[in-house]
């Protein structure tokens, strides 16, 4: 609802019509503007217009047309009154001039309005001083001027016909005042005489008694007005009925406080108030327990405009409430797409852009604000569309159009310039547009009021500087320190430095604590506590001389303090390794676990992934190992169901799934499940990673298979074979793969051929153009040595373990103690 004064605009209809036509004026004129003084102004609107298309004289004309924007102004067309009142020549005298007035207050243009106000409240020749007096008044009040508005009212006291009027305007300035207690004594000594004026009087007695904090008498007080409505204006009846509701909040009734505002819809559905009235009810509707939706339904059953339309809106809203977003786009998407074209609808595409920006939905937020600016012009609303749309630009990446954007809103509305230019200066530092972000920085920093946003700003300059790898970020950070040493967001600085230095290379962890210590000291801001004790975890982690209980106790703290944070999947991760790390499994499992059930869920407004995701899988994998190494009864049953979940989630871990539940149904004895299993991974497009491990696992199985039939050994050896041929083959794979298959060899007898190929893994890993590899590699040299042994060969044998000892790897020394021990018993000492 405007801040019109009720008082004020209530008075319209008491106004004088104003001068009379002149004698000269034609009867067609007159006739014309007669209905204006029978208060029928629309009637007035239609004949004044048909009288302008009759090529009138130049001072009919005037004087018609000055009518006619008296008329638009009764009607409650300000808008295309004030298209008239353009015209110079139409507002040079104090009555065209007072309704031009009248207009722009109705339209809470009341800064435009005051002026011309003055100027007639000024003129001692003018009729309508006395109207305009209480303008001045009402503009100066609505402009917070109210030692001003109290006076000029207070001069309206001395005129009879005024100061009753004048009196119940005072009251109303003392309640929004909060001189309860004056505006009381100043209604029981204020005894109005016209009907309208003692239900403005009740009105306001109603206001008290709800400002004073009885709202049971409030309400008592003002249903008497909804009871007896003869001679109560329209602004009146509104007014009374957004107390009423007041009222009822106060008392926590709701539910009865929406009942006069339902019941003045039902019957006024294409009042000027709706939107008003709506924007009310659904207040009300809110404060419900368990609200109901049936009088909106009904309403958008009945064709009656607006009320179907804002009934549509506001049945929108009720479904957000209720949980259903994706039902409340629908609603306000087919308004918007309505032939529908309400001023108030613009607020409904406005809220329609808006949930399209929070499901990130850019394109669609934008074409939402659009249709909100082709249906609302109004000075006040436009910065919103704009800043919705800039804001959209921006988080979609469109980062040009986003600062335009925000240095058109800094020049054009001067309430909004600081956060506007800041921003703007925030695309230019992402774009790395330098000159721009230096004028946009420039002029914030000109603007002692400003000072808080420079530094705001250079702290976003280190952030961005910081993101984008640029050494220069550390100086920024410092330059802050120095320069805003006052600043609340200090710590965040200080955070920011020790993040810089872990991230250094390599990690400067002392420094790293020094600025965490130095954020803690510096009245930490939430952000800067949560990001200090994140960084904590991954120093705790880092430090070479920390065993995993402080990378716990730091992981369980931060999981305490800050359960919704969105780092908290990843701090849980780390603390379900740390407890896979230390090999204690129960605890590893229930934190993957707990990752994977918060990490998987959707979005219920979409359907959609978070973007923490992907990693429901990675924990239920690792869930999964940690059931697998524990000792619980029925863990590798357990593992088995949460690797077949992570095989649904058919993401990057599914074939490594598959070969987990593979080698766990091998420990179960269940080989035909197994090979299933990996025929399925090499059958499909699984990695070259995952297709070894299949392949090597199928050797494993017919090599088990073995002992009951030797044939399976041979079965074995072509996998293994395959797996060796593979030219992707890191050294480990290759390298398992022979001496694997040097054991099915040994298995067939065949050892001269076991021989050749323990030696062959020998040789590749004393190449020193290949990557070593020493676990398979030893257990081949061993095997093959001790083969020599059994042939009795021992020099080949020493001559094997020589090649060992030379290696330095993590069996050297035994190789050099077996290489003495032969020695001795066999007197090689020659070679």
């Amino acid at each position: 609802m405007r801040r019109t004064s009720l008082l004020f605009l209530t008075g319209l209809v008491s106004l004088s019509l104003g001068q009379a036509v002149c004698g000269q004026e034609s009867e067609t004129l007159e006739r014309a503007i007669a209905p204006l003084a029978e208060g029928v102004p629309q009637v007035a609107v239609e004949r004044l217009q048909k009288f302008l298309t009759q090529n009138p004289s130049a001072s009919e004309r005037v004087v018609a047309q000055r009518k006619l924007a008296e008329a638009l102004v009764r009607a409650g067309q300000l808008e295309k009154a004030l298209e008239i009142f353009a015209d110079p020549a139409l507002t040079n005298d104090a009555e065209s001039a007072f309704w031009s007035a009248q207009a722009l207050a109705g339209l809470d243009r009341w800064a435009t309005a005051l002026p011309l106000y003055a100027q007639v409240a000024a003129d001692p020749r003018s009729a309508r001083r006395s109207e305009a007096a209480f303008g001045q008044a009402e503009a100066l009040r609505a402009l917070g001027r109210k030692k001003e508005a109290m006076r000029a009212l207070q001069s309206l006291e001395k005129s009879p016909a005024w100061v009753t009027r004048a009196k119940l305007a005072r009251a109303q300035l003392l309640l929004e005042g909060g001189a309860l207690s004056a505006a009381d004594r100043l209604l029981r000594t204020t005894k109005p005489q016209l009907a309208t004026e003692r239900s403005e009087r009740r009105y306001l007695f109603g206001r008290l008694n709800l400002a004073q904090g009885h709202s049971e008498k409030a309400i008592e007080t003002l249903n008497v007005i909804l009871k007896n409505p003869e001679g109560v204006s329209h602004r009146l009846l509104v007014a009374t009925l957004f107390a009423l509701a007041d009222a009822h909040a106060q008392q926590k009734t709701p539910e009865a406080g929406d009942d006069a505002l339902e019941e003045f819809i039902d019957h006024h559905p294409n009042d000027s108030a709706l939107p008003a009235i709506f924007a009310r009810l659904d207040e009300l509707y809110r404060l419900e327990r368990k609200p109901s939706t049936n009088e909106l339904e009904r309403w958008l059953r009945d064709p009656a405009q607006p009320r179907q339309a804002l009934a549509q809106w506001y049945l929108a809203r009720s479904r957000l409430r209720a949980g259903d977003p994706d039902k409340a786009i629908a609603l306000l998407t087919q308004l918007r797409d309505s032939s529908l074209r309400f001023p108030s609808l613009g607020a409904a595409n406005l809220e329609l852009a808006r949930l399209h920006l929070a499901r990130r939905e850019w394109a669609e937020a934008i074409k939402a604000a659009e249709a909100a600016r082709a249906l609302n012009l109004a000075p006040a609303f436009l910065p919103q569309v704009d800043w919705l749309i800039a804001e959209a630009n921006y988080r979609s990446g469109e980062m040009e159009k986003a600062a335009r954007t925000y240095e058109e809103l800094a020049g054009r509305v001067p309430a909004l310039s600081g956060d506007a230019l800041f921003n703007a200066a925030l695309c230019w530092l992402r774009l790395d547009r330098a000159s721009e972000f230096a004028a946009d920085y420039r002029k914030i920093s000109n603007d002692p009021g400003k000072q808080n946003l420079q530094g705001e700003l250079l702290l976003e300059e280190g952030v961005v500087q910081a993101a984008q790898g640029k050494p220069e970020a550390s100086e920024t950070f410092r330059k802050f320190i120095r320069d805003f040493p006052q600043s609340p967001r200090l710590s965040e600085a200080w955070v920011a430095l020790a993040e810089l230095a872990f991230h250094a290379a390599p990690p400067d962890l002392a420094a790293a604590r020094q600025g965490l210590a130095q954020a803690r000291q510096a009245n930490p801001t939430p952000a800067a506590r949560e990001r200090a004790d994140y960084l904590e975890i991954w120093i705790e982690d880092a430090t070479p001389s920390s065993n995993e209980s402080a990378v716990v106790a730091a992981a369980n703290k931060f999981l305490q303090q800050y359960p919704d944070s969105h780092r908290s999947a990843e701090v849980r991760m780390k603390l379900a390794e740390a407890y896979f790390r230390r090999q204690d499994f129960a605890n590893a499992q229930t934190q993957f676990e707990l990752l994977a059930q918060s990490a998987g869920r959707t979005d219920s407004s979409r359907g959609e992934q978070k973007p923490e995701a992907p990693l429901a899988e990675k924990a239920l994998f690792f869930a999964a190992r940690s059931a697998t190494s524990s000792m619980a009864a029925g863990s590798l049953d357990h593992a088995l169901a949460l690797l077949d979940q992570v095989v649904k989630l058919d993401g990057d871990l599914k074939w490594a799934a598959r070969n987990e539940e593979a080698a766990i149904e091998r420990r179960l004895g269940k080989n035909r499940e197994a090979q299933a299993l990996y025929d399925e991974v090499l059958k499909n497009e699984a990695r070259p990673a995952e297709r070894r491990e299949a392949l090597c696992g199928k050797g494993d199985i017919f090599y088990e298979m073995g002992a009951t039939d030797p044939e399976n050994y041979r079965r074995a050896i072509e996998f293994y074979e395959k797996l060796a041929a593979d030219p992707g083959a890191p050294p480990h794979w290759r390298n398992q793969a022979e001496f694997k298959k040097g054991k099915a060899l040994e298995k067939l007898n065949d050892k001269s051929a076991a021989l050749l190929t323990y030696y062959g893994v020998l040789e590749e890993g004393m190449r020193t153009d290949r990557q070593g590899e020493f676990f398979w590699f030893y257990k081949a040299g061993f095997n093959a040595a001790h083969l020599l042994e059994e042939m009795n060969d021992w020099k080949s044998a020493v001559a094997v373990f020589r090649k060992l000892a030379a290696v330095g790897g993590t069996r050297s020394d035994e190789a050099k103690a077996r290489l003495t021990q032969l020695r001795l018993e066999h007197f090689l000492w020659e070679e």
